[in-house]
């Protein structure tokens, strides 16, 4: 059973940030669903070899809302920015509205800015794996359900491909979850930022009872999992506006 909030629902909450609203909406699925844990893995084998030392690096991963995995990644030592928005599909459907109808072909999803001389391109996939979302679940995370909140990565390079599939393998052959990992991989053809109103929504909306059961649960594992890369200030975007 799919419990939850309508996207009609999630985007008023979005826009509106009442207290009451929210509560409202959150008693309509908070009764079954269990918050996210994180799931401790091993390191990747294979990273990516920086060329061009002092170059910033882009990574695109889809995982459920993107309002968590934002958050996670904003709070991810050298990450630079981490955007909401779409991939997958066309620039004509980029809009939530549509996106939210599942038919467009666009997943939710986060475009990173990171410097590789600060966090590798392996490390910010084990981030991805152990507490951004879980890889398991086929179009859908937890309360979410729908292809556009399905598992994947946007790659845009061959090596970040080779990496990205050797890591899940790696960890398929580990068995450190208890199905098997359905997260795509394919060359990412674009990435259209999502409207303002949703970028930084955990940080600005920490009293939404879906923030709060869902997304702050993962900003939490990062610092206790990899205390090493948590940051505490976020790095925001509409600050950067």
């Amino acid at each position: 059973m799919n419990t939850r909030p309508t996207d009609t629902t999630r985007r008023r909450l979005a826009i509106g940030g009442a207290a009451l609203v929210a509560a409202f909406a959150w008693t309509q699925f908070s009764t079954s669903v269990a918050a996210e844990v994180a799931v401790k893995i091993p390191a990747p084998t294979a990273d990516l070899v920086t060329e061009a030392p002092g170059a910033q690096e882009i990574a695109v991963f889809a995982g459920g809302c993107f309002w968590g995995v934002q958050g996670v990644f904003q709070h991810t030592k050298g990450v630079i920015s981490a955007v909401s928005g779409y991939a997958g599909g066309s620039k004509q459907t980029a809009v939530y509205e549509l996106v939210g109808s599942g038919m467009t072909g666009h997943a939710e999803s986060v475009q990173i800015t990171f410097d590789p001389k600060q966090i590798t391109y392996a490390q910010l996939l084990q981030i991805y794996f152990s507490v951004a979302h879980d890889p398991t679940q086929l179009n859908r995370q937890f309360p979410d359900s729908g292809t556009q909140y399905r598992s994947a990565i946007f790659t845009t390079s061959a090596s970040q491909k080779m990496v990205a599939d050797k890591y899940i393998g790696q960890l398929d052959a580990a068995k450190v979850f208890p199905a098997k990992i359905v997260t795509q991989v394919g060359p990412l053809s674009a990435f259209y930022a999502a409207e303002a109103y949703h970028q930084d929504y955990a940080t600005l909306h920490p009293e939404s009872g879906y923030i709060a059961h869902y997304d702050l649960p993962k900003i939490a594992n990062l610092k206790t999992t990899f205390p090493q890369l948590y940051r505490d200030q976020p790095v925001l975007v509409l600050a950067k506006r």
